[in-house]
């Protein structure tokens, strides 16, 4: 069993997911940036992409970025505690490690060219759910919230629900400050709608829809000043009510299964 709640008391208001809300987060922040070093740090180690390198680096590393991504995590949480609560996430849970996962990969480089950290949902592992996310490298500051690779009953839940009715999610997506900050809905999508649905549906188009993220990328600049916090905290805060969305889908599924004895439990998580 991957968790053990009752979900329904985690449902938020309808209002919630029908409106974007104009959240209060003039705080002051107090992270300063990234020293210049950082980046170019991320610049030589594209040249000597190789564990022997980084072993004879890493205090380098530590100190130009992962000890101050800690330390931003550390404030944007505080941001969280304002307008996704549940979110909020112990930095170095947070933070990935800079070593690729090369098992199933083309490419065998070992290192990373970011450094880079996922916000999830307290009551779901951190990638079974739709969370927060943002890198920082030497080519920009990227920043993407949304479910990134759905498991197949997450996307048949999640199709299902805007097949009822798509409008709320509609609204939200379509919200004009979001669209601004952050662009276009996006993902990878069907050539055609599944079988499972009327071709003519007018969500057809979400309904082919394997993906629901938003993505803007930043000058790498960004990340030179305190600017940062105010980029990476108020474009997570305008895609709220669409992360808590989806996420109420994903928690109301888990809250079936939970409640039906018969269901298989989904193994945890190896990582």
């Amino acid at each position: 069993m991957l968790v053990s709640a009752n979900f329904s008391a985690l449902k938020p208001p309808r209002r919630e997911l029908n409106a974007i809300h104009c959240y209060d987060l003039a705080m002051p922040a107090t992270f300063p940036g990234f020293d210049p070093k950082a980046l170019a740090f991320f610049r030589k180690l594209a040249k000597n992409n190789d564990r022997d390198w980084f072993k004879a680096h890493k205090s380098e590393y530590d100190t130009l970025l992962k000890e101050p991504m800690l330390q931003l995590l550390g404030e944007l949480n505080a941001g969280f505690a304002k307008f996704a609560s549940d979110h909020v996430t112990e930095p170095k849970k947070a933070i990935y490690r800079i070593y690729r996962d090369t098992r199933f990969s083309k490419s065998k480089i070992p290192l990373k060219l970011n450094i880079s950290a996922m916000f999830g949902h307290r009551l779901l592992p951190k990638n079974y759910c739709a969370g927060y996310y943002f890198h920082v490298s030497a080519t920009e500051v990227a920043i993407g919230v949304g479910l990134y690779m759905p498991e197949p009953e997450q996307l048949k839940a999640i199709r299902q629900t805007l097949a009822d009715d798509h409008r709320p999610f509609m609204r939200l997506i379509n919200d004009k400050k979001l669209v601004k900050t952050m662009g276009k809905l996006a993902g990878e999508s069907l050539q055609r709608v599944p079988r499972d649905f009327p071709a003519d549906h007018p969500a057809a188009d979400l309904l082919r829809m394997k993906q629901f993220h938003f993505y803007r990328e930043l000058d790498p600049k960004v990340a030179l000043s305190s600017r940062i916090v105010k980029e990476v905290r108020d474009s997570f805060a305008i895609c709220a009510p669409f992360t808590a969305y989806l996420n109420n889908i994903i928690l109301s599924l888990l809250a079936d299964e939970q409640a039906d004895p018969e269901t298989p439990r989904r193994p945890k998580p190896m990582f």
